[in-house]
């Protein structure tokens, strides 16, 4: 992969509009991105986007923010989604989102990208993203680059007018799928007022997308004239309760979870959200009959049963979790979250060789997840491939900013691999990176 490649994509991570410095991480679970493609899929159909190609992707962060970046990604922080009380209200997040995409409104961000990089030296953007599944109090680790907060609010903000022409959009794509519009009224009341606060007491929402009660009146107005009345959803209902509730109990303390797990009406939902929280609280006798139950009731849902998977191998019982990922991996075999986990598992259980080939396929499909760099590496050493070791661990530096440490794997792996070969080139991409980012900081 060539290094420059990942900036469009890894850009998100210096999104720190609130504190400069403050790394921000991103969540990776494939229930979770599963359940928000669910939801997703109708909105973007409406816009005229592919929903195989578009990603919607979870920050751990507490604020309300939603934004993209590029053409592939919308990228939502956990905050936001937790405040959310309906499906109509996170879709129409999304179809606002998938307006700008649609609308060209990130022609302009190069633009802006330089300006930025002018205004606070941005120096390298490999950002990291050390995606992982939830569990044992994290959902992942990852490292982003500090960058002033104006200079970046400078790349992400959008103009007013680019806003209501977004807001439109959106609500046409929204009554085109069918869904309830008085979610976009309920997000837009959620957010007014902020334009009379100071900067620093709004939202990140607020300092990315200019908001006014003008836009209130004009999507409140726009909803009443809906054309027809929107029937209720039942499987976004679902697809909502399910997601909000896996990404609240692994947010949430393990007490406020069970208290309401079963508030969705869902019995499966509440199955799960009580594995988790029993998992959380490492008392596999009532985590492991919740899930089960769970999966009884769904037995050909890949997401409980790499669920599952995760509280045994977290609890350190390798072998059932080898066979509760591999009934995961059978059932959704080009999800890439999955294909690590099983990976990650077949290496605990010593079977090097089927856990890179597991490895290698969610690498191919998904160069996000960093703990598949980490695992894939440690599985090439073990089969005495130092070379190719040394590259992924350089890939694996490269993505955490840390391009010092990169060079000296990428340095190793020229050495350790034939000359022109695909692990060669890709060290030399490393290098090169690491060259670019010196002369920069120059």
């Amino acid at each position: 992969m060539q290094p420059i490649r990942f900036i469009a994509a890894l850009l998100v991570l210096v999104m720190t509009l609130a504190a400069p410095a403050r790394a921000v991480t991103l969540l990776r679970d494939p229930d979770i991105e599963h359940g928000l493609k669910m939801l997703a899929e109708p909105v973007l159909r409406a816009a005229g986007l592919s929903p195989e190609r578009v990603d919607i992707l979870v920050l751990d962060a507490p604020s309300l923010n939603a934004f993209v970046v590029d053409a592939n990604s919308i990228f939502l922080h956990s905050g936001l989604i937790l405040r959310m009380d309906n499906p109509a209200m996170l879709q129409s997040v999304i179809a606002h989102e998938a307006a700008h995409i649609s609308n060209g409104h990130l022609m302009r961000r190069p633009v802006n990208l330089r300006n930025a990089r002018n205004a606070a030296a941005l120096g390298t953007i490999l950002a990291g993203i050390a995606g992982a599944a939830a569990g044992s109090g994290e959902f992942a680790a990852g490292a982003a680059a500090g960058i002033q907060g104006a200079a970046m609010r400078s790349f992400f903000s959008h103009t007013r007018a680019e806003e209501n022409a977004a807001d439109t959009s959106g609500m046409r794509y929204l009554n085109s799928a069918g869904v309830n519009l008085s979610g976009a009224v309920q997000v837009m009341d959620l957010f007014r007022g902020q334009e009379s606060l100071s900067l620093t007491r709004q939202d990140a929402y607020a300092r990315t997308h200019p908001l006014s009660r003008d836009r209130f009146r004009r999507v409140r107005a726009l909803a009443e004239a809906q054309s027809g009345e929107a029937r209720p959803d039942r499987k976004a209902e679902y697809w909502f309760a399910r997601t909000k509730g896996k990404l609240s109990a692994f947010q949430r303390s393990p007490k406020w979870t069970l208290t309401r797990a079963g508030e969705s009406g869902f019995e499966d939902v509440r199955l799960m959200r009580e594995a988790v929280a029993y998992h959380r609280r490492s008392d596999l006798g009532r985590a492991l009959p919740a899930i089960d139950a769970a999966v009884a009731r769904r037995p050909d849902d890949p997401y409980l049963h790499e669920l599952r998977g995760q509280i045994l191998m977290e609890s350190r019982r390798i072998k059932p979790a080898v066979a509760a990922y591999a009934r995961a991996a059978n059932l959704a075999p080009r999800d890439a979250l999955i294909l690590g986990a099983y990976g990650r598992a077949l290496l605990a259980d010593g079977q090097v060789q089927q856990a890179a080939r597991r490895l290698e396929e969610a690498r191919a499909r998904d160069g996000r997840d960093i703990r598949v760099l980490r695992d894939l590496a440690q599985a090439e050493a073990q089969m005495g491939n130092r070379g190719m070791a040394s590259v992924l661990t350089a890939e694996r530096y490269a993505m955490a900013g840390r391009l010092k440490d990169a060079r000296i794997h990428a340095e190793r792996a020229s050495g350790l691999l034939p000359r022109g070969s695909p692990g060669w080139r890709r060290a030399q991409d490393i290098l090169a990176a690491a060259d670019a980012a010196e002369k920069r900081r120059k």
